[in-house]
């Protein structure tokens, strides 16, 4: 099947806002003020720095600075073969870092034998880490995709595809292998997830409101604290994992299509052309979304941004006093 390895995004002139966003982001879960345990602040780091690079090295690096700056270091062989490795590994370490955040909360919210043991700073850490790993080694091979176009000097210049690529049975499964973890399996995964979870929320609550009315407290139900908690963490889980599903649903689409009608070129005027490069526009957006979610679902966050918001404006008045 067809890999579409497409190399970035459209960029817009957004970038700079939502690359500002989430570095302030991933600024303010450093310093531990949002109220969130240690584990969940982790695997929100993680997401933010993953987001912040597919911003860096997908929109930036790919768009801007290739096609605007025809001399940068990028026309250099290594230079174009590393870019290449980065591009791939943001992307699905900004996957696969919401996946894991997902069944942190799955394990937290359905699972109370394991939770003492899964849910801890510790545990998030070893996770990140080996989600990490394993996505750097699925995407060295990137790396060794690309060979150079011509060698002037004894340096080597651009980048084309091995000779081989599409026929060779190594790289096939390696596009085999980076089309289930970036396409196929994320967003089934994340459904499985999130429907298990809500219905674990649905059914624990009805459980409890029950037994708030069998003792007369229907008038404190409002004010349950527990009932509140459980909202407030089904509202972060999904508004996260709802959004990469939604944005990420168009480019899974077309890359089945692609794949049964086995396309492997594509004319710039073509529609197909433009619907992947907008697909791929969306999946890239979805960096963008965590930190407007975090702001609309968390109090503490708010706050902590409206006290960095106004820091420069304080610092002005009492320059000028």
């Amino acid at each position: 099947m067809l890999s579409l390895h497409i190399s970035g995004c459209l960029h817009t002139s957004h970038d700079l806002i939502f690359f500002t966003a989430n570095l302030m982001t991933v600024q303010i879960l450093s310093q531990g003020k949002c109220g969130l345990s240690k584990g969940i602040t982790h695997y929100m780091i993680a997401m933010a720095t993953g987001d912040l690079m597919v911003l860096v090295f997908n929109v930036i690096v790919s768009q801007i600075v290739k096609y605007h700056f025809p001399g940068s270091l990028l026309n250099y062989t290594p230079a174009c073969r590393l870019s290449a490795f980065l591009q791939g590994l943001s992307l699905q370490l900004s996957i696969w870092f919401t996946i894991a955040f997902t069944f942190d909360r799955f394990v937290a919210i359905c699972c109370n034998k394991l939770k003492g043991r899964y849910c801890t700073e510790r545990m998030a850490n070893v996770v990140i880490f080996i989600v990490s790993s394993l996505n750097i080694m699925v995407n060295i091979p990137l790396s060794f995709r690309y060979e150079p176009t011509h060698v002037l000097n004894n340096v080597q210049w651009g980048c084309r595809t091995v000779t081989g690529y599409l026929t060779s049975p190594s790289w096939a499964a390696h596009r085999w292998l980076t089309n289930i973890s970036n396409m196929f399996l994320p967003i089934p995964l994340l459904l499985l997830l999130n429907t298990l979870t809500a219905g674990h929320i649905l059914a624990a609550s009805r459980v409890r409101r029950a037994l708030k009315s069998s003792r007369g407290d229907a008038v404190e139900m409002g004010r349950d604290p527990e009932l509140k908690s459980r909202r407030t963490s089904i509202v972060l889980l999904f508004t996260i994992s709802g959004c990469f599903v939604v944005l990420s649903a168009p480019i899974t689409v077309i890359h089945i299509c692609v794949g049964v009608t086995h396309i492997t070129s594509f004319q710039v005027s073509n529609s197909l052309y433009v619907a992947i490069r907008a697909a791929f526009l969306l999946m890239c957006t979805s960096s963008c979304t965590n930190t407007c979610i975090y702001a609309l679902t968390q109090r503490r966050f708010r706050e902590v941004v409206k006290n960095l918001l106004k820091s420069p404006y304080v610092l002005l008045r009492k320059l000028q006093k």
